[in-house]
């Protein structure tokens, strides 16, 4: 099982820039992967962007690319996710997840961080 930390949500105006930061603790094996999704009110939880720990291979739903950037951090076990140009419709919670999924966008996660609030202003 693996532990997850996130931090770095708030409040900012659209055009706007945040960043995210997840840590990890606990087992990973050689298919880890690392996540980050989000929730809107009244939405269903939706996949923003992964990454593939071993190989580094990321992923982005097409309504980030260009906008959002997923990295990590190996040394701290620590996976980040910079987003900048927010739009009021990025406002939800953003969770952090860690798992061993078959496909990173459409898989099953293992472990879900506590989220985070993330509130555009328009």
């Amino acid at each position: 099982q693996v532990q997850l930390v996130e931090s770095g949500g708030g409040l900012v105006q659209a055009g706007g820039s945040l960043r995210l930061s997840c840590v990890a603790s606990g087992r990973t094996s050689s298919n880890y992967a690392m996540g980050w999704f989000r929730q809107a009110p009244g939405k269903e939880r939706e996949f923003v962007a992964g990454i593939r720990w071993t190989s580094g291979n990321i992923y982005y739903a097409d309504s980030v690319k260009g906008r959002f950037t997923i990295s990590r951090d190996n040394a701290k076990n620590t996976v980040y996710l910079q987003m900048n140009s927010l739009k009021p419709e990025d406002t939800a919670v953003y969770y952090c997840a860690a798992g061993n999924p078959v496909n990173v966008v459409t898989g099953f996660y293992g472990s879900w961080g506590q989220g985070t609030q993330v509130t555009v202003s328009s």
